[in-house]
């Protein structure tokens, strides 16, 4: 083990990382409650997306481990669970469709995962329209959190409203939300996980969460429940494309970030980095298959490192323990239908996404408005394909404008040119 995960190389040992390894599953179990809870308002069962869940976060977390020797855990991620319901329930497709297209975009994230155009495909893109995507993401989960709690509900003459607080679920998600804020400003580990845990309690000693058992055998897995010709018939192209950018800017970026925490990163270069992405990309379409949105590299895989860990067996660890989980299937099924659980964690989550606001140039307006009116159109049309439609409209018009269209990459007026088309001709959600 030593000698496969180059342990003393790295300077660690088995038993940093396997402290390693449960602290950041601890910090991200979180999504075998949340993921399940999003997706199965679409219309996906639940035991269905729960096994489908701990499938990909398995085979993307193992191929991370074994292949790419990084400790960083793989599972499908927030906001793009939240975007594929609202797909569903805005256009009034099946949710077999949607999962066509989250299919498609793991075949295309293979793809350019071994080739050179990924890189070209992220250079092109500037820090503000990245930024700009992230964070209006994060603003678009949190308000699909204060919406299912019913801190926020529609009025008629201001669009929402704030909530009714004698309402038990809004009560109990307003005091989840603190716990949870209380143990994070206190640097607990897994603070979301153990925010959870304490509204649970909470919410089943004032008769508001009710279990039907705690272990069982598995659920049956679900293979290949989707509708791929139904994707070209509809022409969800834009889907295909929001889904395939967003998880390969995403997983891109929490690479990075983690490398650079755990000091890996050399010349700026991240190492073994096609098979990072590969094991993403891999995991998106196995995940798929099963029945989940798209899988990407987990942020809080930084709390292990801060836990010590640096290399695979960390993530090793991870996969072993979501594979435990899934003789749990009735605890966490009673867990996420109750939306004051799981809805602290959705906004809690949308501030951590807001972090690359404080990077974008605000005092350049030709950089600020692009990201602006990403983080404006996403959650206010509730269609994360629509925002990154409207950024890269935007950008490339300001640049030109500005007399800098020059320092616009080519792709980007391709990318510009057929959203602009796609939104006057074809509006997607």
């Amino acid at each position: 083990m030593n000698q496969f995960f180059k342990l003393q190389q790295h300077g660690t040992s088995v038993r940093t990382e396997l402290l390693a390894g449960v602290t950041t599953f601890l910090a991200m179990a979180y999504i075998l409650v949340v993921n399940p809870a999003v997706l199965s308002a679409a219309g996906i069962p639940f035991d269905q997306v729960f096994m489908a869940t701990v499938i990909a976060a398995v085979i993307g977390t193992l191929f991370m481990a074994l292949f790419a020797n990084h400790p960083i855990a793989i599972a499908p991620g927030m906001g793009l669970n939240a975007y594929f319901t609202s797909v569903v329930a805005s256009t009034g497709l099946t949710y077999q469709t949607v999962l066509g297209t989250v299919f498609l975009a793991g075949v295309l994230f293979l793809l350019l995962s071994l080739t050179k155009l990924r890189e070209a495909l992220i250079r092109a893109i500037p820090d503000s329209l990245k930024f700009g995507i992230t964070a209006g993401i994060g603003l678009f989960i949190a308000f699909l959190g204060l919406k299912m709690s019913g801190i926020v509900v529609a009025n008629p003459d201001n669009i929402v409203t704030f909530g009714d607080l004698h309402r038990s679920v809004t009560l109990l998600t307003i005091v989840g939300v603190f716990v949870t804020l209380i143990l994070m400003a206190r640097k607990i580990p897994g603070a979301l996980f153990i925010g959870m845990a304490v509204t649970a309690l909470i919410g089943y000693l004032t008769g508001q969460l009710k279990f039907q058992g705690m272990i069982s055998a598995p659920p049956v897995p679900v293979f290949f429940d989707m509708d791929i010709p139904g994707v070209f018939s509809q022409g969800l192209y834009t889907t295909v494309f929001a889904f395939l950018l967003v998880t390969l800017f995403d997983t891109t970026g929490t690479l990075i970030g983690v490398a650079e925490q755990t000091g890996t990163m050399k010349n700026g270069e991240f190492p073994r980095a096609k098979s990072a992405l590969l094991a993403d990309a891999t995991a998106t379409t196995v995940g798929s298959m099963f029945g989940t949105s798209p899988t990407t590299a987990f942020i809080e895989s930084t709390t292990g490192v801060a836990a010590g860990g640096r290399t695979g067996l960390t993530s090793l660890v991870v996969a072993v323990l979501f594979l435990l989980s899934i003789f749990f299937s009735p605890l966490v099924g009673a867990i996420s239908s109750l939306p004051a659980i799981t809805a602290p964690a959705l906004i809690i989550v949308g501030c951590f996404m807001m972090e690359g606001l404080a990077r974008i140039q605000w005092k350049t307006f030709d950089e600020a408005f692009p990201a602006f009116a990403i983080l404006l159109m996403m959650p206010l049309t509730a269609s994360i394909a629509t925002g990154i439609a409207v950024g890269f409209i935007t950008y490339p018009v300001m640049k030109l404008v500005s007399g800098k269209g020059r320092e616009v990459h080519p792709l980007l007026y391709v990318f510009g040119l057929i959203f602009l088309i796609q939104l006057t001709f074809f509006p997607a959600h």
